[in-house]
């Protein structure tokens, strides 16, 4: 038996597990606890390590067992269990994206709102080719791990003439991305407001996502023009965002809530 933990932040689910539990089988484990229909069911895994030294260290894996760079919002998801479990209202955790920090702000357990320092964002203006649909413009935005943010007027979301879901399909797994890609669309409602919609690599559409939030940010108040400070609504819920400079780290602030723990039969 397995012990575990399930968390969700705006509706983007994840389990947590203790790095110790996994024995080598991550990707296994990933695609058979996270089937929604014969198991648990989640958008990924985070797998916990506690090392000799006193550090966290977070691995992330999606629901089709492949491995991502991080999560910003599985981050706050075990930020939030370690604060209900443990009582730490601050910790920092690596991650193949970079370390990033958490903060509890919010205490109201089961449910906190959390802050994250998310890195620096970096963004770059780019038209991509893409068979059978065109060119599609858009910003490469990286946040630790790569996004594709494609701005749109329609009440959808649809662009190219296909919903939101079908290109963002298309463009996740391009040749253009070797190891692919998230897609956001993202509408510009105000100088302060943005709505979006995320197709995450290796998991699909999905109702939030902590990098996405940023990244769709971060593509908005550099290309758009809008506030530093900035409201991001997606399917599942607002988040906020500040980016005070190109220079600086980006925060990142949003609820995570804990769901349940108990034990499940592994491999």
């Amino acid at each position: 038996m397995i012990p575990f933990v399930k968390a969700h932040a705006c509706g983007n689910d994840f389990l947590i597990l203790e790095e110790a539990v996994a024995a080598r089988q991550h990707a296994a484990l990933a695609r058979k606890l996270c089937s929604r229909n014969t198991s648990i069911g989640a958008d990924g895994i985070e797998f916990l390590e506690r090392r000799p030294n006193g550090e966290f260290f977070l691995r992330l894996f999606n629901a089709d067992g492949s491995e991502a760079e991080l999560s910003g919002n599985g981050t706050r998801c075990v930020a939030a269990w370690l604060a209900s479990s443990e009582g730490r209202d601050q910790v920092v955790f690596g991650t193949h994206g970079g370390p990033r920090s958490c903060r509890v702000v919010e205490d109201a357990d089961p449910l906190y709102l959390v802050e994250s320092e998310m890195g620096v964002p970096r963004v770059m203006e780019r038209t991509i080719e893409i068979p059978e649909i065109g060119q599609v413009a858009g910003a490469m935005v990286n946040v630790g791990n790569p996004h594709f943010v494609i701005f749109v007027e329609s009440e959808d979301f649809s662009s190219h003439g296909l919903s939101w879901q079908e290109l963002g399909g298309h463009i996740s797994v391009s040749s253009l991305f070797p190891h692919g890609t998230n897609v956001e669309f993202v509408k510009v409602l105000s100088g302060g407001e943005i709505a979006f919609r995320i197709f995450e690599r290796g998991c699909g559409p999905t109702t939030s996502s902590g990098t996405g939030t940023c990244a769709s940010s971060a593509a908005a108040m550099a290309l758009r023009g809008v506030d530093r400070e900035l409201k991001a609504v997606a399917e599942g819920g607002a988040q906020r965002t500040v980016w005070l400079s190109s220079e600086e780290v980006m925060r990142l602030t949003g609820p995570a809530e804990i769901i349940c723990h108990g034990e499940v039969f592994g491999l």
